[in-house]
C-alpha cells in the first residue's frame, strides 16, 4: 500500500478536512469544542499555509495550518512568528507518522521563511504532547486558555516552541557534529546489510 502524501489545502479539501476531524473529535475530542461552523474554524484565522495528508483512495487523513502572528510591539526586532494550528491525524491513519511528516512541513516553511514556530495544546493531550516533545518542540509554559471546556471549567494549555532548522548557530553546531561523526568513522568497516 503506497502511503499518504501531504499537500498543500486546496479549498475543496475543506469537507474531506471536516469528516476527517469528525472522526479525531469522536475518537480523541480534539477540538476540545466542537466548532459551530467547522469550515470556518478551519480557515480562519486566514492561515499564511495549510496542508493535507492524503491517502492514495483521495480521502484526507490529516491536516496541518501555520497561522502569522502579529509582531509584539515590545519587540520590534523579534524573529516573524507564526503558530502551528489544526493539527489532526484521522484515527485509521495513524501509525504511520503523518503527524510528524505533517508538523517537518510546517518547520520547513517556517525555515524557508525565517519565521519562528510556536503551538498551544490542551495540557492533558497525552499523546499531542508526545509527539510534540518527540519532533523536538520545547517546553515554554503554561497558560489558562480564554476559552473554557464543553462544562464550563477552565482549559490549561502548554506553549511550545521549536527552532528554526535555518537559525545559524544550530546549522553550524550540527555541521561540526557530522563533521565529527564523519572524521571518526573513517576506516570504519562496520556493514548495514
Amino acid at each position: 500500500m503506497n502511503p499518504p502524501r501531504v499537500r498543500r489545502r486546496r479549498a475543496a479539501d475543506l469537507d474531506g478536512c471536516i469528516a476527517a476531524l469528525a472522526d479525531v473529535h469522536r475518537v480523541d475530542r480534539y477540538p476540545l469544542n466542537w466548532p459551530a461552523d467547522p469550515h470556518r474554524w478551519l480557515r480562519e484565522p486566514h492561515p499564511a499555509r495549510a496542508w493535507v495528508a492524503v491517502d492514495p483512495a483521495g480521502t484526507i487523513v490529516g491536516h496541518v495550518a501555520v497561522h502569522r502572528l502579529p509582531d509584539p510591539a515590545d519587540e520590534p526586532r523579534a524573529d516573524p512568528t507564526a503558530e502551528v494550528a489544526r493539527l489532526f491525524v484521522a484515527p485509521a491513519a495513524r501509525g504511520l507518522a503523518l503527524g510528524s511528516t505533517l508538523l517537518a512541513r510546517a518547520r520547513h516553511w517556517a525555515d524557508a521563511r525565517g519565521v519562528r514556530l510556536v503551538l498551544e495544546v490542551v495540557a492533558d493531550g497525552a499523546a499531542a504532547v508526545a509527539l510534540y516533545e518527540r519532533t523536538g518542540w520545547r517546553y515554554a509554559g503554561s497558560s489558562t486558555a480564554s476559552w473554557t471546556a464543553p462544562d464550563g471549567s477552565p482549559v490549561s494549555l502548554r506553549r511550545y516552541t521549536v527552532r528554526s532548522d535555518a537559525d545559524p548557530a544550530i546549522a553550524a553546531s550540527r555541521r561540526a557534529s557530522r563533521a565529527a561523526a564523519s572524521r571518526s568513522s573513517a576506516g570504519s568497516t562496520t556493514s548495514t546489510s
